[in-house]
């Protein structure tokens, strides 16, 4: 889609072209012809009012042929040439009288020569208006294709943000669901509490489904709801120990739904039992969140689901253009993720 007519920068520049063009015949008449000041004077007026008529009527001619071609800007730009050069040349054929309407002037060259000569001097004027005022839309065209191409951008950003969260909840729901019915089958107050959790974890999620960044406190507290849920399911089986700054915990922002798919991670992937628990660190270290677990791989092959540390990978390069840190040692696996300063900022840059 073109951009409109930037009808005050023509008209800034029609202006500047009027003033700068005419001092330089001013300079030419009065250092280089020999005239009297008063027919010197009265060429400079003449002068600026041709190159300002056809300065203006080419911005009235752009406004009419737009409006009438407007979805065929070739016819439009075919007949812009052909209109402006036959209207700059009538100006100046026009004006071609008042350059002798002064007495004591005599011709100093033939009516035919002095035709062609205000002939080409419409034309030059109009070349260069036209020159001038085709830069002009050509930077007014490419900053609007500019903020469009960012338009699209965010809003694709913000559209694959809110699909990729959308992943995460069918999968949650579905094990979450499937965690209460086995423990309501073997003890009825434990599924009660789960419920609890599960109730609170839901009703948070809904409540920033929009969100592209949380408060690192708002996370948190979703993550403690999950982790007691996975509590209740594993015992003694799983330890995690959160260690974070209070100070952090309103100033400091992550993507929406990134502590709790790191825990998950970790759960799914590692052997949790008893006698060799998995243990889970979450810290803060250099304006990062580092969420480390023990590696205890599992021995049969666990499919990893798009929804895991690839999605929270993605959806952090598409808010704030940056990469999450993955480190995996003989005994230990972490994530860290660079907090973001503010809610609402678009973090890329």
């Amino acid at each position: 889609m073109r951009s409109p007519l930037p009808i005050k920068n023509l008209v800034r520049l029609n202006w500047l072209l009027v003033f700068s063009l005419t001092a330089i015949v001013t300079l030419y008449l009065f250092f280089l012809l020999d005239e009297t000041i008063v027919r010197k004077l009265f060429l400079v007026i003449i002068t600026a009012t041709g190159i300002a008529l056809v300065a203006f009527s080419n911005i009235g001619i752009r406004i009419y042929l737009a409006r009438k071609f407007p979805a065929n800007p070739k016819s439009a730009k075919r007949y812009r040439f052909y209109v402006t050069y036959t209207v700059s040349i009538f100006i100046y054929l026009g004006l071609g009288p008042l350059f002798d309407a002064l007495p004591g002037k005599s011709y100093l060259y033939s009516f035919p020569i002095y035709l062609l000569m205000l002939v080409f001097s419409g034309a030059f004027v109009n070349t260069v208006i036209l020159m001038l005022h085709g830069f002009v839309i050509l930077q007014a065209d490419k900053a609007h294709a500019e903020l469009e191409l960012s338009r699209l951008k965010t809003a694709h950003a913000e559209a694959a943000n809110l699909l990729l969260k959308q992943q995460i909840h069918p999968h949650f729901l579905f094990n979450a669901l499937n965690t209460l019915k086995a423990l309501y089958r073997k003890d009825a107050a434990a599924g009660d509490t789960y419920l609890v959790h599960l109730a609170n974890f839901l009703r948070a999620s809904v409540y920033s489904h929009d969100s592209k960044a949380s408060s690192l406190g708002d996370e948190l507290a979703l993550l403690l709801d999950y982790l007691e849920m996975q509590k209740i399911r594993f015992g003694t089986a799983l330890d995690c120990v959160i260690d974070l700054p209070d100070d952090l915990l309103k100033t400091g922002y992550l993507p929406s739904f990134s502590l709790q798919p790191l825990l998950e991670n970790a759960i799914k992937h590692n052997g949790l039992t008893r006698e060799s628990p998995l243990i889970i660190h979450i810290f803060c270290r250099d304006d990062r969140i580092i969420v480390s677990n023990t590696l205890k791989k599992k021995t049969l092959n666990v499919a990893s689901a798009y929804h895991g540390l690839a999605n929270l990978a993605e959806r952090y390069n598409l808010l704030s253009g940056d990469e999450i840190i993955i480190k995996e040692e003989a005994d230990t696996f972490s994530v860290s993720i660079k907090l973001l300063t503010n809610e609402y900022s678009d973090h890329r840059g």
